[in-house]
């Protein structure tokens, strides 16, 4: 029981579902309370698909097609960035105002798969935690299961704050949501360069400095 809370409260911070509710807000921007339903529940179920796989296969995945971590970190940051101007210059909801909710173009435009999915809910962090997790039993399926049993736990929380967000976006209002959403494309520019710095420090072409410096 000590290794699953250990385990809950690591992939809890890894994914930060509290975190994830305001760029839910931003990224979702302009659509109903049913669609971004609909996007919220998509983006969750397609990130345990993501992490089940990782769970169960991800080191022979990575190590058979010859991709490294720190390589799946650099190119997580690198799509991350573009979302982050998209959300800094408001690309994103210039797009939705001039098409109607159910046009073709706007259905392109959906951000369940990406960002919110991956690299936002199942980024490379949590693919790593999951990897790492999942060994820690030595390959004995109960541990296996109950760590994705334990994943499944931390993506009904972050479904639980995707479900608040309306009545976060209503109290924040249209100009506090703007404020927000170019609040968070900056840091979410930050977070990117952090991921994509993270792998250029695993393939030690960076110094190994402390995080933040």
């Amino acid at each position: 029981m000590t290794d699953l809370v250990t385990a809950f409260v690591t992939l809890f911070v890894v994914v930060d579902p509290i975190g994830l509710a305001p760029l839910f807000i931003a990224l979702t921007r302009g659509m109903d309370a049913r669609r971004r339903r609909a996007v919220g529940l998509r983006a969750c179920l397609i990130a345990a698909g993501l992490m089940t796989l990782f769970g169960l296969f991800g080191e022979h995945i990575l190590s058979g097609i010859g991709i490294s971590m720190p390589a799946f970190r650099i190119a997580g940051g690198a799509l991350l960035f573009l979302t982050a101007l998209d959300m800094l210059f408001e690309r994103r909801t210039q797009r939705r105002e001039g098409q109607s909710a159910e046009s073709a173009a706007d259905a392109e435009d959906d951000p369940s798969i990406f960002p919110l999915a991956t690299p936002l809910i199942g980024g490379p962090g949590a693919f790593a935690t999951m990897i790492l997790l999942a060994g820690e039993g030595g390959g004995q399926w109960r541990h296996v299961a109950a760590i994705h049993g334990v994943m499944l736990a931390v993506l009904a929380c972050v479904m639980v704050m995707f479900l608040l967000a309306g009545p976060i976006e209503r109290l924040l209002g249209r100009t506090g949501t703007l404020v927000v959403t170019r609040l968070l494309g900056m840091l979410l520019a930050a977070l990117a360069v952090q991921f994509m710095l993270d792998g250029l420090r695993g393939a030690g072409v960076v110094p190994m400095l402390p995080r933040g410096r």
